[in-house]
């Protein structure tokens, strides 16, 4: 389990590198808010699993529930604002 754990820990550490790197290399805001919001959330869920995993007790469990429920809250509602940022200000 702790293999599988640290492998999941690792996969997320390169999914986060991926969504870095489009934020340099994709051409327009938009792009770069997609690179950032969609492989960042994919890349902390695939972490959070993997600390789930090393962390086998109940309460680290809801813990971790909790953090995926923000997640899955917060993420849309910023990317929506930080589109709507960009989209009012290459209107003007």
């Amino acid at each position: 389990m702790s293999i599988l754990g640290w492998g999941l820990m690792i996969l997320g550490a390169a999914l986060l590198a991926v969504a870095a790197l489009g934020l340099f290399r994709f051409p327009d805001a938009l792009s770069r808010q997609h690179a950032a919001t969609k492989a960042a959330t994919l890349a902390l869920g695939v972490m959070l699993a993997g600390l789930a995993v090393l962390q086998p007790s109940g309460e680290w469990w809801i813990r971790i529930a909790l953090l995926m429920a923000v997640l899955a809250l917060t993420v849309p509602v910023a990317s929506h604002a930080l589109a709507s940022a960009a989209a009012s200000r290459s209107d003007s």
